[in-house]
């Protein structure tokens, strides 16, 4: 018998730990097993818990909102108690209160008096819409003014109605009621108490303040419950005094377990039905009424649904994991992968020396020598890349350095020209010093472009230059040529493209002031804009330029080659030798329109 048990005990664990099934098998059992059992577990018990904690964090929420709404409303109402009484302290309110007949009161002519000090109150404040004093077998007054208002109360403003809602207690009374215009409607709540004769203590009328629901809306819209959750407010009687409907005020409150509520000091619940809410509630002793919250039992337990959705997933994507790492276990290739591995990471750093051995002749062992073979034509391809990129880059600083010279070497003849006219003709006219002046100054520029070797110079040699271009054109131009500069010392230092600003001038000159009429005028200007640029402003009161030739000029700014022929290359050549000294974000612009001569700047980096 023992040995039975023996035999039996053994076929059991050989079946439970699969011995005749295959490695792969065994290994996704075993994973499936080690993962859905203890997840499923714990997914249960999370889902089960989470629910419970998101219900009670609800319900807190939901106390802490109402206890606020409670507060807020309670102080809301004990203001309009203060106002009431302000109205019943006054001398002229005391004095109507004290009369005894309706003969008595209009004698008085205290009508008028009265109803302002009515409408001052309500006009006061912007959610008051009515103040009624009703005193028996006298008077009733209010606020309304039949000129400026349009709404009265639909139903006719009865003393019967008052005095059967009233307590004879003088407790305050808070009832919702309609104003209508016989079209529109405005819904108020009306804030009523018995008034009381000084003498006799007996009951001799009642006060009546009617506020409408903008500080309702207020409050309301300040309650965040949930995403989809509602507030409402009941009376004593169960009716509705809010409700996002209007259209419900006064009417009898449908939710479930109303009887309960009514009855209950505070509580939750989760109400039944396909459609389920929870339902948490409060009642406030001061204004007898019950501020109910609602939110969708659904919206409660989404999170607890994601939780439970997510667990679910992660389940599967785990036993998909255990799957994949069971099959590659049982295929041993873990061995060559990490030696494949080891060897990417190598040549991750641009390390391509070395091998990787191969182990087999399978699919894993083709890979290696694949990947064997890779390596030696990755190391190949990075040399000839490597040596390629050398040469295209000592091309490149060829092609640079030939751009920059001969962006250098082309200097518009216009200017030699002009010059040399000029002294041919005052040769004929004026004596040898104005000659010998000119001769020295175009020398100086000579000089200045072919013996100084250097791309950049000074702002302060520049300038120079400049002046000494400019001294040639005043002998030329004479009383119709003006011109002045504005550089300050800290500009003085400051690198420049060598022959920038002449060519900019000479331009001024060929395209704008020799052919305007009157005195012409240039002036240079040195401006910082910024902590590391500066601009020199060229600015001139020549004919100006076109709409069409100033967008001709940008064009060719941005993209004509100073080989290329054609007007505008002064500038370009300019242009561009800027870019290539000191990059892409420095350079010309222009600005003019026709008939308003013409800006230039010229951006250059601070040093």
């Amino acid at each position: 018998m023992q040995r039975y048990k023996r035999n039996v005990f053994k076929r059991l664990m050989h079946v439970m730990l699969m011995k005749d099934q295959s490695l792969v098998r065994k290994l996704f059992v075993f994973c499936a097993l080690l993962v859905v059992v203890p997840i499923g577990f714990i997914g249960f018990f999370t889902y089960e818990n989470s629910v419970e904690v998101f219900e009670n964090e609800a319900r807190s929420n939901s106390w802490q909102i109402i206890r606020q709404v409670n507060t807020h409303i309670e102080y809301y109402v004990g203001d309009f108690e203060i106002e009431v009484l302000k109205i019943l302290n006054n001398q002229t309110i005391t004095h109507f209160l004290q009369m005894d007949s309706q003969e008595e009161f209009e004698s008085s002519g205290m009508e008028s008096n009265v109803k302002r000090i009515l409408q001052n109150e309500a006009y006061s404040r912007s959610d008051i819409t009515n103040i009624t004093i009703s005193l028996n077998n006298v008077a009733t007054e209010d606020a309304l003014d039949v000129r400026f208002n349009r709404f009265h109360p639909i139903e006719s403003f009865q003393t019967e109605l008052f005095q059967k809602i009233l307590p004879n207690t003088g407790e305050t009374v808070i009832v919702p009621r309609t104003l209508t215009d016989g079209e529109n409607k405005e819904y108020v709540i009306s804030i009523a108490r018995r008034l009381f004769s000084q003498k006799t203590l007996k009951p001799i009328g009642f006060i009546v303040m009617d506020v409408n629901f903008k500080r309702f809306k207020e409050i309301a819209s300040q309650v965040n419950i949930g995403h989809s959750g509602v507030m409402y407010i009941v009376d004593a009687q169960g009716n509705y005094v809010y409700n996002p409907s209007f259209s419900e005020l006064g009417k009898k409150a449908s939710l479930q377990g109303m009887r309960e509520i009514l009855q209950g000091e505070s509580g939750s619940f989760v109400t039944s039905g396909k459609e389920k809410d929870l339902l948490t509630y409060s009642h406030s002793g001061f204004l007898g009424w019950t501020v109910i919250t609602s939110i969708p039992y659904k919206e409660l337990i989404k999170s607890s649904v994601y939780i439970r959705n997510t667990i679910f997933i992660t389940t599967l994507l785990t036993l998909l994991a255990a799957a994949i790492l069971g099959v590659g276990l049982a295929s041993s290739i873990i061995k060559p992968v990490r030696g494949l591995q080891k060897t990417m990471k190598r040549v991750e750093k641009g390390d391509f020396s070395g091998q990787v051995k191969v182990l087999s002749k399978d699919e894993i062992g083709d890979l290696t020598n694949g990947f064997n073979k890779m390596l030696i034509r990755l190391n190949e391809l990075v040399n000839e890349v490597y040596l390629s990129k050398i040469r295209e880059t000592e091309m490149m600083f060829r092609q640079k350095e030939m751009e920059l010279n001969a962006l250098q070497a082309q200097i518009n003849p216009h200017f030699l020209f002009n010059s040399l006219e000029t002294i041919r003709g005052m040769a004929l006219e004026y004596g040898m010093e104005d000659i010998s002046d000119i001769s020295a100054s175009l020398a100086k520029l000579l000089r200045y472009n072919i013996n100084n070797n250097s791309k950049t110079v000074t702002l302060a040699e520049e300038i120079l230059q400049t002046k000494v271009y400019l001294r040639i054109q005043k002998y030329r131009f004479d009383e119709k040529l003006e011109y002045e500069f504005f550089i300050p010392e800290w500009a003085k230092n400051q690198t420049i493209a060598k022959f920038s600003i002449q060519p900019i001038v000479e331009n001024s000159f060929k395209h704008g002031i020799e052919l305007s009429g009157g005195i012409s005028r240039i002036s240079i200007t040195a401006l910082q804009e910024s902590d590391d640029t500066y601009v020199i402003r060229i600015k001139d009161n020549g004919i100006g330029i076109s709409q069409e030739r100033l967008e001709e000029i940008r064009r060719n700014l941005r993209q004509k080659d100073v080989i290329d022929e054609g007007q505008g290359i002064g500038m370009v050549n300019v242009h561009r030798r800027i870019v290539h000294l000191f990059g892409d974000k420095y350079g010309i612009s222009i600005h003019s329109s026709k008939g308003n001569g013409a800006t230039l700047s010229i951006r250059l980096p601070m040093y």
